[in-house]
C-alpha cells in the first residue's frame, strides 16, 4: 500500500506541475485506457497523456518527468505494430497540436514539418503547393494516420520502397530535444545547437559529436560488417550512418531509434517528382515461394513497386467484401503486383508486357492481368491494402496477431527464407495471412498465436526464437519497417554480436543516460511475452452468446428480447490499426474528424469497452461508468465503423446496447421519448401539423425544449398534413400485382410525402409494376436511443408483414431505414424470414455520377438535435457536407435522400434547396441540373 500511495502522490504532483505550466494534460480513466494500446500485442497503462504545443512545454514535461521518476513515450498516430507507442509514465501525443507544415523550399525540394503531421496530409499539401510536380514518397499502409515523427521513429517505408527506399532516405535534417533539455539540429556532419545562445545546447552538441565520432571510429569493422547489409535492415540502431563514408549523418542514425534517444520536434524532409501515369501487372503463381523466386527478375526491370500476397488474404477479402472485390485477380494461390510509371500510360503498359515476357522464360507465372485504367488499378491495389487490414481475423473469426509481422531479407534470399519459414509456421500449428514488400525482401504476416495460456505462450516464445534464427541464417533482419519495440527487442541478441549490442547501449547512453525515453525498447528490453493485450481479457470464443429471441418465439414482441453480452459492438475485435483516425476516404469516424482527438475515435471507444470487460468480466452497467459514457458521448451512431473498420467494430450497436442495459426500467432522457418515439407520435402530430409547426417556432417552447435536451439552435422540420400523405399515396397509383415494392418510412410520411409518388413514377419508368409494402416501422429511432426491446417488436412486426413469399425488391426511401432493416432485423429478430426481408432491400438505386460528401453530415438522427451535441454536429458538417456544398456551387442540385442530411443542409444554408433522388429523376419533372 505505501508504494501505491507514493506512486499516486507522485502522479498527482506531476499532473499539478504540468497543468500549472499551462500544458494540456489528461489523467482521466478514459484517456489512460485509450492510450494503453497501440496496434501491437501490448498494453501498458500510462500515468497521464500530454498534448504539448511548444518547445518550452516539452522541456517542462521532460524536466518534470525526470524529477518525479516518470518515463516519457512519444506517440503520433498510435499505429505501431511493435509496441513502441505505449509506455508507463507520460505519453506525449504530437498529433493534436504540433502539426505545422512550412513553405516548400523549391531550390532544395524539401520542406520543414512538425512531428505530428500526418504523412498523407503532407503529401496532399505538397502536391497542391507544387501544382502536382512534387510529392512526398514514403507511403506505408498507415499513410492516412501515421505521422512524420512516428515514421522517422520506425524508419517506415511503404509500397513504393523499391523506388524510394526508407523514411531515413528522405530525412535531411531533424530538430530535436534531448532528455536533459538540449535543443539541437541533427544532419549530415553531426549535431549543432538550434539556438546559438543556449549554453547547455551548445555544450551538449559538442559532447554528442565527440561521443558519436569516437563510437564510430573505434568500431569501424563491426559497424561495416554487421550493419546496412540489406535494403530493409531496420532492427537496432542505424549506427552505420555514423561511419566516415556516410558523413556522420546523425539525422539518419536517429531514424529507427523508436523514441529511445531524443524527441523529434520537426524534420526537414526531401520531396521527389510526382510519378507519371502508372500501369499495374498482377501475376498469379501456384504458391508463395514461387512468387518470391521471380522477384530478382522483376527488379531488373526497375518497377516502382513489387508487392506480394498469399491466397489467405484473397480469401479473407472475398469473405468480408464479396466475390466482386477480388474478381480482377488472375488465377493462382499467390500473387505479385508490379507497378510501372512512365510519361504515358502506353509506355507504362509496355513495361508491364516486357516484364511478363521475361517472366515466362522461367515458367513460374501461372496467370496475369495488366491494368491500365485507374479504376482497375485501384480495385487490384484494394485487395492488397484492404485485405491486409481484414486479415486480423481468419475466416472462422479466430484472431490473428502481429509479432513476427515485419521480417526482411535481401530480395535474392526471399524465396529460400520463406521456404524454410513456412513449414515452421505449420509445425507450431499456426496459419499465416501474408503480404509484403517483396521487392525489398520485406514480409508482413499475421499469425493466429494463442496468447492466453501458458502452453500457448510457450509455443509463441519457441516460434519467435526459431523464426529469428531462420531470418538471421538468411542474412536478414527481425524488422523491415515497423521497428523492434516490445515485440522483437529481446531477440536482437540473436541477430547481432555482443559487440554491436554493446554499441547500441553506448549509443543510447550518449543520448539518454538516465533511460528516461521509452525504456525497455532496443536496449535493456522487456520480455516480449510481458504486458500482452490479452492478459486478463475475457476470451470471446468461450463466452455465452448474447440472447436474442427470434420472431417465432413467444417473447420476441414482449420486453427483454435482448440481453447484454460480455462484449458489445464487437469491441473486442479492435486491433488498433487506427483507420478511424483517417481524415480522408471512407466515412469513419466523423466525430474524430471533427475534433481530431483520439478519445473521439472508434479505436479509443473500443479500447475503453475492452477495459470495461477486463475489469468486471462483462459490459453490464457500463453506461453508468464516466469513462464509458464520455467515450461514447460523441458517437453519432452513424454505423460507418461497422463497414469501414477492418475488424467490424460497431460503436452504434455498442452504444445502443449499453443504453438499453442502463435505462431498462428507468426514466429516460426526454429526447428518447420525443425523437426516439417519433414514429409513434407521427399519426397524431400530422393531424394537428399546423399547430405543431407553429409551436416549433415559438421561443418559449424552444427554450423549454433546450432545457429538455432538444437544441434551440437547430432548425426543426415542418410536419406534413395527414391529408397530404393520403393524397400522395393515392397519386402513386400503386399496383397490387407489383414487381417492386416501395417502403414508405416514418420520416418520409411525416416530412416529405411528395417523395412517395415520385419514387413510384421513377420505378415505373423502368417498365416495372410498382406496389407499396404494408405499413410498418423499422424501429430505427428506438435502436439509436437504446430502446432495443421496442425496436425488436417493431422489426418483428415488419418482418411478418414484408415476408410475403416473394423475392420482390424493396425500395426504402430513407437510407437509414434501409440500413436498419438490412442490418438490425437479422440480429434483433433473427430467423430465415428476417434474412429474406433483409436481402430484398435494395442497397443502391438511381444514378452513379454523383459527387458525394465524404463523411456523415453530422445530424445522424437524434444526435444533431440534442442540445449537448449541436456544436459537434456542426463541426462534423464543416469536415464533410459544407465543403461538398461549396465545391458544387450555388446552382448545383443537392441530393439528400437521408432526412438528417436534408436538415443539416437547411441548417447550414436555409435558402439552399435539396431534393430526394426520386424527385430529381422523376420523369414528370422538367428540372435538369448538375448533380452534386
Amino acid at each position: 500500500m505505501p508504494v501505491i500511495e507514493e506512486r499516486a502522490t507522485c502522479a498527482a504532483e506531476l499532473q499539478r506541475r504540468l497543468e500549472a505550466a499551462g500544458i494540456e494534460v489528461d489523467a482521466s480513466e478514459h484517456r489512460r485506457q485509450a492510450y494503453s494500446y497501440d496496434a501491437s500485442n501490448y498494453r501498458v497503462r500510462p500515468t497521464l497523456v500530454a498534448f504539448p504545443r511548444t518547445l518550452d512545454e516539452l522541456r517542462e514535461i521532460l524536466q518534470a518527468a525526470a524529477e518525479t521518476g516518470h518515463a516519457v513515450t512519444t506517440r503520433g498516430g498510435g499505429t505501431s505494430m511493435a509496441g513502441n507507442a505505449v509506455g508507463e509514465g507520460i505519453v506525449v501525443d504530437f498529433s493534436r497540436r504540433m502539426t505545422a507544415v512550412d513553405e516548400i523550399d523549391f531550390d532544395s525540394n524539401s520542406v520543414w514539418v512538425d512531428a505530428g503531421v500526418i504523412l498523407g496530409e503532407l503529401r496532399a499539401q505538397v502536391e497542391r503547393a507544387s501544382a502536382g510536380k512534387l510529392t512526398f514518397a514514403p507511403d506505408p499502409s498507415s499513410l492516412t494516420r501515421a505521422t512524420i515523427g512516428g515514421a522517422i521513429g520506425n524508419d517506415a517505408c511503404g509500397n513504393h520502397s523499391v523506388e524510394y527506399g526508407r523514411m531515413s532516405h528522405h530525412v535531411v535534417e531533424v530538430e530535436l530535444l534531448t532528455a536533459d533539455g538540449a535543443h539541437l539540429l541533427a544532419s549530415e556532419g553531426g549535431v549543432r545547437s538550434a539556438d546559438p545562445t543556449h549554453r547547455h545546447s551548445i555544450a551538449r552538441a559538442v559532447e554528442l559529436n565527440e561521443a558519436l565520432t569516437a563510437l564510430a571510429s573505434s568500431n569501424l569493422a563491426a559497424l561495416r560488417l554487421e550493419l546496412q547489409t540489406i535494403p530493409r535492415q531496420v532492427s537496432g540502431y542505424h549506427l552505420g550512418n555514423l561511419l566516415p563514408e556516410n558523413g556522420l549523418n546523425i539525422a539518419r542514425a536517429l531514424a529507427g531509434s523508436e523514441g529511445t534517444c531524443a524527441i523529434i520536434l520537426r524534420a526537414r524532409v526531401g520531396l521527389v517528382p510526382k510519378p507519371g501515369p502508372t500501369a499495374l501487372l498482377c501475376v498469379g503463381y501456384a504458391n508463395t515461394v514461387d512468387s518470391a523466386r521471380d522477384v530478382m527478375m522483376m527488379l531488373e526491370h526497375k518497377p516502382s513497386a513489387i508487392e506480394g500476397l498469399n491466397s489467405a488474404i484473397v480469401d479473407i477479402m472475398r469473405h468480408r467484401r464479396g466475390e466482386a472485390s477480388v474478381s480482377s485477380l488472375p488465377e493462382g494461390d499467390a500473387y505479385v503486383m508490379i507497378e510501372f510509371s512512365a510519361d504515358t500510360i502506353e509506355a507504362a503498359a509496355e513495361k508491364c508486357t516486357a516484364l511478363l515476357e521475361h517472366l515466362r522464360e522461367r515458367g513460374l507465372e501461372h496467370d496475369h492481368v495488366i491494368a491500365t485504367e485507374p479504376a482497375e488499378r485501384a480495385k487490384l491495389w484494394r485487395v492488397r491494402e484492404d485485405g491486409a487490414g481484414l486479415s486480423s481475423k481468419r475466416l472462422d473469426d479466430v484472431q490473428t496477431w502481429p509479432g513476427w509481422e515485419d521480417s526482411a531479407v535481401a530480395p535474392e534470399n526471399l524465396a529460400d527464407y520463406l521456404a524454410e519459414l513456412l513449414p515452421v509456421i505449420d509445425e507450431h500449428g499456426y496459419t499465416a495471412s501474408m503480404y509484403g514488400h517483396f521487392g525489398a525482401g520485406c514480409v508482413h504476416m499475421r499469425l493466429d498465436f494463442e496468447l492466453r495460456t501458458e502452453a500457448g505462450l510457450a509455443n509463441f516464445d519457441s516460434f519467435m526464437r526459431r523464426a529469428a534464427e531462420i531470418v538471421v541464417r538468411h542474412g536478414g533482419s527481425l524488422s523491415g519497417e515497423h521497428g523492434d519495440g516490445r515485440a522483437r527487442s529481446a531477440l536482437l541478441d540473436v541477430m547481432y554480436s555482443p559487440e554491436i549490442m554493446r554499441l547500441f547501449a553506448e549509443f543510447k547512453r550518449a543520448w539518454d543516460p538516465t533511460n528516461l525515453l521509452n525504456p525497455g525498447i532496443i536496449v535493456d528490453p522487456e520480455p516480449y511475452t510481458d504486458a500482452l493485450v490479452l492478459d486478463g481479457l475475457p476470451d470471446p470464443t468461450l463466452l455465452p452468446i448474447p440472447r436474442i429471441r427470434t420472431a417465432g418465439e413467444p417473447d420476441a414482441r414482449d420486453g427483454h428480447a435482448h440481453e447484454l453480452g460480455t462484449f458489445v459492438g464487437n469491441a473486442h475485435a479492435c486491433i488498433g490499426v487506427g483507420r478511424c483516425r483517417s481524415t480522408t476516404g471512407g466515412f469513419m469516424c466523423p466525430s474524430y474528424r471533427a475534433t481530431k482527438d483520439e478519445k473521439d475515435s472508434t479505436r479509443s471507444r473500443a479500447r475503453v469497452l475492452q477495459e470495461l470487460a477486463r475489469g468486471q468480466g462483462s459490459s453490464a452497467g457500463g453506461w453508468s461508468k464516466p469513462e464509458v459514457r464520455e467515450a461514447l458521448d460523441f458517437c453519432l451512431s452513424c454505423k460507418a465503423c461497422s463497414t469501414d473498420c477492418p475488424t467490424g467494430v460497431d460503436m452504434a450497436e455498442a452504444k445502443s446496447e449499453l443504453m438499453q442495459d442502463h435505462y431498462r426500467g428507468k426514466l429516460r432522457p426526454f429526447t428518447h421519448y420525443s425523437i426516439g418515439w417519433l414514429p409513434r407520435w407521427r399519426p397524431l402530430i400530422t393531424r394537428v401539423s399546423a399547430l405543431a409547426n407553429v409551436g416549433a417556432k415559438l421561443k418559449p417552447l424552444r427554450w423549454l425544449g433546450e432545457r429538455l435536451g432538444i437544441s434551440a439552435r437547430r432548425r426543426l422540420p415542418a410536419f406534413a398534413r395527414h391529408r397530404d400523405l393520403t393524397r400522395r399515396v393515392a397519386e402513386a397509383q400503386f399496383s397490387k400485382n407489383a414487381d417492386v415494392l416501395v417502403f414508405a418510412d416514418s420520416f418520409t410520411k411525416a416530412f416529405r410525402p411528395e417523395v412517395i409518388p415520385t419514387a413510384a413514377r421513377v420505378l415505373r419508368s423502368t417498365g416495372a409494376r410498382v406496389g407499396c409494402t404494408a405499413d410498418a416501422c423499422c424501429g430505427l429511432t428506438w435502436v439509436s436511443t437504446g430502446q432495443r426491446d421496442g425496436a425488436t417488436r417493431r422489426l418483428a412486426n415488419l418482418v411478418d408483414k414484408l415476408d410475403d413469399g416473394t423475392e420482390r425488391d424493396i425500395v426504402v426511401l430513407e437510407p437509414s431505414c434501409a440500413a436498419t432493416i438490412r442490418d438490425e432485423a437479422p440480429k434483433l429478430v433473427g430467423g430465415d424470414a428476417a434474412e429474406r426481408v433483409a436481402r430484398r432491400v435494395l442497397g443502391k438505386w438511381g444514378v452513379a455520377d454523383v459527387s458525394e460528401s465524404s463523411s456523415c453530415c453530422g445530424v445522424a438522427g437524434n444526435f444533431g438535435f440534442e442540445a449537448e451535441h449541436f456544436d459537434v454536429s456542426m463541426q462534423v458538417a464543416e469536415h464533410s457536407i459544407i465543403p461538398a456544398l461549396e465545391r458544387g456551387g450555388k446552382d448545383a442540385l443537392v441530393l439528400t435522400d437521408g432526412f438528417s442530411c436534408t436538415m443539416q443542409v437547411s441548417q447550414i444554408d436555409p435558402e439552399r434547396e435539396t431534393e430526394h433522388l426520386a424527385i430529381a429523376l422523376d420523369p414528370e419533372g422538367a428540372r435538369r441540373a448538375h448533380l452534386a
